[in-house]
């Protein structure tokens, strides 16, 4: 989707909407039981959704347009990078067949530098390929590039996030930092202004603080778009269980708070998206309505 084709406002979404304890939450009606229901329903009630799964395998082209064509127009897809292409150490088996035979490893998991720049490439290509449905309808925002905690801050680092972002093109990604160094005191004008200098949006994400990971949610737009996400302040962030992790449930004092900084940052950008990434039972869900109707957000018109 181009810039000037940019969908203007706020829009208030969950990460998934396909999360096992969602389903088992009693949130979707009984008669919702198929993924196509399901998307529909969702869509319904939000305009807006992160596709987590992508960062694990690759979607497929039919996929996509199932996607597309299950959701009214004016729905937004963000959708997360497969894990490969941010340099995250990635399951073998979730590589495409032929490229995973033409490898030839036996390792369980590889990084960018186990697979070289051919099979690094035709990741590319194809990972996007799939994502044309959703682009050429206009439906898909962003690509969410979320880079490693040992992705440290320095040129070769920058040079590396904005290889990935040109290789986007032209579809729009945005960043997400998980080493705290690009916002530190010290860094965070550079990081910013490298970020404005090439349009590019970056994502703010409200998190646990005082791990490898946690960077402070800073609330800024360095494009027209800005995105925020809320992993919430679960006590068990670095538990492996999705669950553990992810279990908290803003209360409405906080998510009033929360609503103050968005519309600022709503004021300095064109579109805000927000997503709700405290994905344990209805939660996200719950957070996301509560914080769409303190900030006066439109839900999804049927179409």
């Amino acid at each position: 989707m181009a810039d000037d084709d940019l969908r203007s406002g706020v829009l208030v979404g969950t990460a998934s909407w396909t999360d096992r304890s969602l389903l088992d939450s009693g949130w979707y009606p009984k008669d919702a039981t198929t993924p196509a229901a399901r998307l529909a329903y969702y869509a319904s009630r939000f305009p807006l959704v992160e596709v987590d799964a992508t960062y694990y395998n690759p979607p497929s082209l039919r996929t996509a347009e199932a996607w597309r064509d299950r959701t009214p127009s004016g729905f937004t897809f963000d959708v997360k990078a497969f894990s490969l292409l941010t340099g995250h150490p990635t399951r073998t088996r979730s590589l495409y067949k032929d490229l995973r035979e033409r490898l030839g490893t036996t390792k369980e998991t590889v990084y960018l530098r186990d697979v070289g720049p051919g099979i690094a490439e035709e990741v590319w290509a194809r990972f996007l390929g799939a994502l044309a449905p959703l682009h050429e309808s206009g439906k898909l925002g962003a690509i969410l590039l979320q880079f490693p905690p040992w992705l440290a801050p320095g040129e070769r680092s920058m040079r590396y996030v904005l290889h990935c972002v040109e290789r986007c093109r032209p579809m729009r990604a945005s960043v997400e930092f998980r080493n705290a160094g690009w916002m530190s005191q010290e860094r965070r004008e550079q990081t910013l202004g490298f970020l404005a200098g090439h349009g590019i949006p970056y994502v703010a994400v409200d998190m646990p603080q005082g791990h490898p990971s946690s960077v402070p949610p800073v609330m800024v737009a360095t494009s027209d778009l800005a995105v925020v996400r809320f992993h919430g302040h679960s006590g068990k962030w670095t538990s492996k269980i999705i669950e553990e992790r992810f279990g908290y449930l803003y209360s409405e004092e906080e998510l009033r708070k929360w609503a103050v900084e968005i519309d600022g940052l709503a004021s300095r950008a064109r579109a805000v998206h927000v997503l709700m990434n405290n994905c344990c039972a209805d939660n996200a869900q719950r957070n996301a309505a509560c914080l769409a109707s303190l900030l006066g957000a439109a839900p999804p018109q049927p179409r």
